[in-house]
């Protein structure tokens, strides 16, 4: 039986982590040849090379390099461009993951030519549909063929969809694939911070926001990083800084909300550097939904920005505390934290670096 081609997507900088143990188990396997596609959703160097060299991924076999736009014009760009990919492959199955535009491009030009579609980490469902992401999410996993699932809760959500159960398979969370297989090699905290002109605290929140409902309008970015600098008066805080909000906090004119002693921004970190960043810190205040679950693998409490979260499995099991964005109660949390160390949680079925190896297992007996 000759080997089937799997075009592996990835668009954005969630991807890379999910994709790395992905591939490689397709590469290991003598049924599947991956080709590893990227869109150039995420073009910046600083948050694209560092990743593919941290986590050990092959260059791209393709970059679609469609850049920034709007929602429409990227999706559009993405198909445009992913088409002739997918006509020039053999016998091939399309591998995405996550939510982004990318994987809702790929699989629709996909389905369309009646290609099967796999999408890893289906089901998740914040209920908020004012997030592009959840768009992406609920579409996405209508067309795909087999929905691999990082959580039970996930398929209760499918299901209510209208998604044959046939088609959902409980695989586990290959992002902490990559965190357990790379945390020997994260960069201490304080090779981080001298890169960026610090010195390294004794202990440390670390911070991340990108976005757009907590960055775009200064009426609600400003009491965040309000509420950052007030919390940087008992403990100093790491932010990493995605271009996009720097640039959001520079045309508000918030830039010296920055500029305090135990504030410290720095630029997008590697996946090593905020690896080691997240392991060492006395805790995490973000918006992304990826740290929330590499905080409840790591066992590092979490205080999420946001009303919602698609990922509940961090809180009832995990150290995820949903705290939204007001600004008293995130420094009640906060506090909380620092007085009594916060959650710990426990690590969740089949969060144990295996994931990727089941996803490729069952494709091998299903495709």
């Amino acid at each position: 039986m000759g080997q089937r081609t799997v075009l592996c997507v990835v668009g954005a900088r969630p991807n890379y982590m999910k994709m790395a143990p992905l591939y490689a188990a397709l590469a290991a396997s003598p049924r599947f040849s991956p080709r590893l596609i990227h869109t150039g959703q995420h073009y910046d160097p600083e948050m694209n090379e560092a990743f593919f060299e941290d986590l050990g991924m092959p260059r791209p076999d393709a970059n679609l390099e469609v850049g920034s736009g709007s929602h429409a014009v990227q999706t559009a760009e993405v198909m445009k461009r992913f088409e002739p990919l997918l006509d020039e492959a053999t016998d091939p199955v399309v591998l995405v993951v996550g939510d982004v535009n990318s994987t809702l491009a790929c699989s629709l030009v996909a389905t369309k030519k009646g290609v099967p579609v796999v999408h890893v980490e289906a089901g998740l469902r914040s209920g908020d549909r004012s997030m592009p992401e959840e768009i992406n999410r609920i579409l996405t996993d209508q067309i795909s063929d087999l929905l691999f699932i990082t959580e039970r809760s996930a398929t209760e959500n499918l299901v209510r969809e209208g998604i044959a159960p046939a088609r959902i398979h409980f695989a586990g969370n290959v992002m902490i694939d990559s965190l357990r297989s790379n945390l020997a090699r994260a960069i201490p905290p304080a090779e981080t911070l001298a890169a960026a002109g610090f010195a390294a605290p004794g202990r440390f929140a670390l911070s991340t926001l990108h976005r757009p409902a907590n960055v775009d309008d200064p009426a609600i970015l400003r009491p965040l990083l309000e509420a950052l600098r007030t919390i940087g008066t008992d403990v100093p805080v790491i932010m990493p800084l995605h271009p996009r909000t720097r640039a959001r906090i520079q045309a508000a004119g918030l830039d010296g909300l920055l500029a305090q002693p135990n504030i410290l921004p720095i630029g997008p970190a590697s996946y090593l550097s905020m690896l080691g960043l997240m392991a060492s810190a006395t805790m995490v205040l973000t918006d992304s939904g990826g740290i929330q679950e590499e905080t409840t693998a790591l066992g590092v409490p979490c205080l999420t920005l946001r009303d919602n979260t698609e990922r509940p499995i961090t809180i009832a099991e995990g150290t995820n505390t949903l705290v939204g964005r007001e600004p008293a109660r995130i420094l009640a949390a906060a506090a909380d934290v620092l007085a009594t160390g916060g959650k710990r949680g426990r690590i969740p079925e089949y969060w144990d670096g295996h994931a990727a190896a089941r996803v490729v297992a069952m494709m091998e007996q299903i495709l």
